[in-house]
């Protein structure tokens, strides 16, 4: 072994398997997990308290998984979800498949049935045929180690899998036995990060493309988020207008003179992209969850970046093509385009963000008035864990500025329901001096409601806003346009403000959004998290089963 090896690496020591997995989890900067004890994983918890990281205890799995996800979109870091066999690591599976969906670095670790299990099972609880093939149907893999040696390079190799390329949640299964066996054990250092370099060919001709268009534009995802600096100097080199995906809001401050915001499926923007002379399109998968209504006309005009070669070739081939890490990326290109290149007018796109600003408006007309009362209470650094609302996709995404990455908590893609105030939870425990605001559907918040008594243990000065449109407004619309009967999506809420008081909670009931602009000021300055139950409207057609739609 050479010298600086030997500097980097620990001498060997002996550990049970559970002790060498939070060892390792904490040799790769791990000081926080989200998760639930159960027979199964307690050698693991046996040891977190020692190894210093600290847990947070969750009310359900699936709230440990999206909490997992909201601190780890919102401090760059890996976010860990412990949880114990079979059921409990089914219930986090959604919360991996959304991870997968957004791009975001989760890793789900659980116990697994011991090495020598009959293979057709005898009945042990928890028993699940194969996890394993459970967690690679949503997760970009699944990983056992079968001694406790091979423990600790499980979880180097599992986040070599989450912080190089792209970011993704991996699953992490260690066997029964091989938790609770001794062996003499060596804790790697912490995994490097690579840096992928885009082809300099490729770079020069995108450079030289960008640097003579006269009306560019750029279209920005999440895979822009880190690379916000980067994108903010291009733009401004260019003079071009940056619109952003819902995952890229706010990597260009939505008062910028250049930013067009959030919403690359409305109207105006398939115009300024037609109107465009080059498109360059930064971490964004040009997806059918972020375009609505089909693609855009991007033709010959493309140039896209992206960390993943599959990524760079789906939904809109590129006239150039750069494979490499967006802040890289940009920036090399902002090193090939002379300083004297802008030529934008900006009276030109204050005239395309009027149009957009339009268009949103039009959308999200129903949820104006509560969007303008929240926005008067936020502070300019504020996270917002939403979750698959209507308040949230029509009215808050393209009408509610927002002025840094992930600073808009949103499940994309999967489309996963209850996501936003877990989420919210682990936004606020990975930025404890950052203020955390949570708005959910009435229908969503059910899922993962009782996430507000794992806020109370934490004493978080958290808003939680129910927008109460009482049921699923939007299958219900989808129901209306269908011309089916309209049934199984109206309910009667609960009194969402009584409910937050019994878990401990403060509880405030608002039949006006303008009142919401006291109610969420007063939340940030509370010392437990507060419930503001907004009614949206009373819904007065009659659905299928006699009630109210």
């Amino acid at each position: 072994m050479s010298s600086q090896a030997a500097s980097t690496t620990q001498a060997a020591v002996a550990m049970t398997g559970g002790q060498a997995l939070v060892a390792a989890l904490a040799a790769q900067g791990i000081d926080t997990v989200f998760g639930i004890p159960g027979t199964h994983n307690l050698e693991i918890y046996r040891h977190l308290g020692a190894s210093g990281v600290r847990h947070v205890g969750t009310r359900h799995e699936q709230g440990a998984g999206y909490a997992a996800d909201g601190y780890a979109r919102t401090t760059g870091r890996v976010g860990v979800a412990l949880v114990t066999t079979g059921p409990a690591l089914l219930n986090a599976a959604a919360a991996a498949g959304q991870a997968y969906s957004d791009s975001v670095p989760v890793l789900v670790v659980s116990p697994g049935l011991p090495l020598r299990h009959p293979a057709t099972g005898n009945g042990l609880l928890h028993e699940t045929k194969d996890q394993q093939a459970a967690m690679r149907a949503v997760a970009a893999a699944s990983l056992r180690p079968t001694s406790v040696a091979e423990v600790p390079i499980a979880v180097a190799q599992a986040f070599a899998i989450m912080t190089n390329a792209r970011p993704r949640p991996v699953h992490l299964e260690v066997p029964l036995d091989v938790l609770a066996e001794t062996a003499d054990v060596q804790i790697p250092p912490p995994v490097a990060r690579t840096t992928l370099t885009a082809d300099p060919a490729a770079l020069a001709a995108a450079a030289r493309r960008l640097g003579t268009a006269s009306r560019p534009v750029i279209l920005a995802g999440g895979g822009a988020n880190h690379a916000a600096k980067e994108l903010r100097a291009l733009a401004e080199r260019l003079g071009a207008p940056v619109v952003t995906t819902t995952n890229g809001k706010g990597v260009l401050p939505e008062d910028h003179e250049l930013a067009l915001g959030a919403g690359i499926h409305l109207p105006t923007v398939r115009d300024l992209v037609e109107a465009a002379d080059v498109v360059l399109a930064v971490g964004t998968e040009l997806a059918p969850a972020d375009l609505w209504y089909g693609p855009l006309p991007l033709g010959d005009r493309l140039i896209r970046v992206d960390i993943d070669p599959v990524g760079l070739v789906t939904n809109a081939a590129p006239a150039i093509g750069l494979v490499g890490d967006a802040a890289r990326s940009l920036a090399d290109l902002l090193n090939g385009i002379p300083a004297d290149t802008g030529r934008a007018s900006i009276a030109d796109i204050a005239t395309w963000r009027d149009r957009k600003s339009a268009d949103a408006q039009k959308e999200g007309a129903e949820w104006l008035p509560f969007v303008q009362a929240l926005a008067a209470a936020l502070p300019r650094d504020v996270v917002l864990g939403t979750d698959n609302a209507m308040v949230c996709y029509l009215g808050m995404q393209t009408n509610l500025p927002t002025y840094l990455p992930w600073s808009f908590l949103f499940p994309t893609g999967y489309g996963t329901l209850g996501y936003g105030l877990p989420a919210a939870i682990g936004a606020k425990v990975g930025n404890p001096d950052r203020p955390v605001v949570a708005v959910l559907g009435d229908g969503g918040v059910m899922f993962t409601v009782a996430e507000l008594a794992t806020a109370v243990e934490l004493r978080l000065a958290l808003p939680v806003v129910v927008v109460d449109n009482s049921g699923y407004g939007e299958i219900r619309n989808e129901m209306l346009d269908r011309g089916d009967p309209i049934h199984a999506v109206t309910f009667p809420a609960p009194d969402f403000a009584q409910l937050g008081r019994s878990l401990g909670c403060l509880g405030v009931s608002l039949d006006d959004p303008g009142d919401l602009t006291t109610a969420v000021t007063d939340a940030f300055a509370a010392e437990a998290p507060t419930v503001i139950h907004l009614r949206h409207h009373d819904v007065a057609a009659k659905d299928a089963t006699g009630g109210p739609s």
